[in-house]
């Protein structure tokens, strides 16, 4: 149950009210943005509230059991504050959604309805569909450590802790040719050997993607000219002349841990966790059934 102060109820007991839905969205980086379906630009708590933005919610569900309540918020882009390419680069992903109902004649009459994060992001050529999911998405993502043969650290992170910043494992190069969208020859990794980069990233230090990150499908060497695969073609177009800083990437195997990286350390798997062909093994006439570790 909503907790309504006085003012808001008296306003809501008149039976003509003045309310408006406004949102504030706060993205990973800290931005925040406010909009609201009001015309004019409505502001409390240090934000301003945006009007004729686009944004328009659907009806708002609520269950009481834990599955994951949604509302939708479709719109067109409109605002200049709202591009095309932060969508598509992720930017808006699970940004941090508070949804408020406000008197307009009166913001400090106001109750927050819920909160929640924006999911999944549909595009069209003239307008997007948003949702809105509620709090209860997050019982769902995998909490703790994963217990699989392969390792469940990010390299370089703290509990790898393996330098990436190491020459050896780190390369600053050019963009030569594109063969594809997301495939092309570089300059300055002749030193290096075929897959050495595979599954590492590529970050832009100029060009049109400057700044962002990629992640590196294949890494192959042709006539002593590396060739890299992204895993997925960037928002924008990579030209000739595009400098990046690529660095290697890791199959979370062990065997590559303790070769490549001499880290095995900080492996953090179970390398001898029984696979499935464990449980589908069967007796056969050879033996070998000492009750051994298979």
């Amino acid at each position: 149950m909503k907790d309504l102060s006085s003012a808001l109820q008296a306003h809501l007991d008149e039976g003509t009210t003045t309310l408006a839905w406004c949102w504030r969205i706060t993205r990973a980086d800290g931005v925040t943005f406010g909009f609201t379906d009001h015309d004019r630009t409505l502001s409390f708590d240090g934000t301003e509230f945006e009007p004729e933005s686009g944004l328009t919610a659907s009806e708002m569900r609520f269950g009481s059991d834990l599955s994951v309540d949604a509302q939708d918020a479709e719109g067109v882009l409109t605002s200049d504050r709202i591009t095309e390419t932060d969508i598509l680069d992720g930017r808006w992903d699970n940004a941090e959604v508070e949804l408020w109902r406000v008197n307009w004649a009166d913001p400090g009459q106001r109750v927050l309805m819920r909160r929640g994060a924006i999911g999944q992001i549909r595009r069209g050529r003239l307008a997007f569909v948003a949702e809105v999911r509620s709090l209860a998405h997050v019982l769902g993502q995998t909490v703790g450590r994963t217990f699989q043969a392969t390792c469940d650290a990010a390299l370089g992170d703290g509990r790898c802790g393996f330098d990436l910043e190491d020459p050896a494992f780190k390369g600053t190069g050019a963009v030569i040719e594109m063969l594809r969208d997301r495939a092309f020859t570089a300059l300055g990794f002749e030193v290096f050997a075929a897959g050495w980069f595979a599954h590492g990233t590529v970050e832009w230090t100029s060009g049109a993607n400057a700044g962002r990150r990629a992640e590196v499908l294949a890494h192959d060497l042709v006539d002593g000219l590396a060739i890299l695969t992204l895993l997925e073609s960037p928002v924008r177009i990579i030209t000739e002349g595009d400098s990046f800083i690529a660095r290697a990437g890791c199959d979370k195997r062990v065997t590559t841990c303790g070769t490549k990286f001499g880290n095995v350390a900080n492996f953090r798997g179970f390398p001898h966790i029984p696979g499935q062909d464990t449980i589908l093994r069967y007796a056969t006439k050879d033996g070998g059934h000492d009750g051994a570790v298979l």
